[in-house]
């Protein structure tokens, strides 16, 4: 059965981008190393640390399905067709995707779920054994409060935004998570997995 993995590239106070949905100095770790790192469902090509790239390449390559919100969808255009991660993409939304891009993107991989829960059960059908990477932010923090969330994944950046969107959603409440079992130290930025106690 596929696992699910909340990640994000979150600030050392927890905002995954300023209010305006702007990530700012957040990705500049993308770029700054000597190895490629790629992205092999979209193509995308980073230059990261080699421990990054370590790091990063075994997870983008084991993930199927990315499940995201119609805003994210919406500010990335969706990413021109080509999933995140993976090779399938399921948006939370509640309006369909627009006609025009439809039309521009035939081939495009990507369906639609009235709720996270719908959404979550989808690409676990669609993953098979493989992962499903939920982004975190408002649809993250749904799936997490609903119990659907198996790891937590952060590239936590040395940053303070002060404000902005919350890795964790709109979450309240406890949750316990396992010590971390990677702890990889890149450069300027610091990557953590957890799995989330059942």
């Amino acid at each position: 059965m596929a696992k699910v993995v909340m990640h994000a590239v979150v600030s050392l106070d927890g905002f995954i981008a300023y209010p305006d949905h702007s990530v700012g100095p957040l990705f500049d770790w993308y770029g700054n190393g000597d190895t490629e790192a790629v992205v092999r469902a979209s193509g995308w090509r980073f230059q990261v640390s080699r421990v990054s790239a370590e790091y990063v390449q075994p997870f983008w390559d084991g993930v199927e399905v990315t499940v995201i919100g119609r805003r994210l969808f919406d500010l990335t255009n969706g990413w021109d067709g080509k999933p995140g991660a993976g090779r399938r993409l399921v948006v939370v939304t509640h309006r369909p995707l627009p006609q025009e891009w439809l039309d521009a993107h035939p081939d495009a991989s990507f369906e639609t779920a009235a709720s996270v829960t719908e959404a979550i059960d989808r690409a676990r059908d669609l993953a098979g054994d493989r992962l499903v990477s939920v982004t975190a932010g408002d649809v993250g923090g749904q799936a997490f409060t609903a119990g659907l969330v198996d790891e937590v994944a952060m590239d936590v950046v040395p940053v303070v935004l002060g404000e902005g969107v919350r890795y964790f959603g709109g979450h309240v409440g406890t949750v316990l998570l396992d010590d971390p079992d990677r702890v990889v130290r890149g450069d300027r930025v610091l990557h953590l997995h957890h799995t989330v106690r059942r």
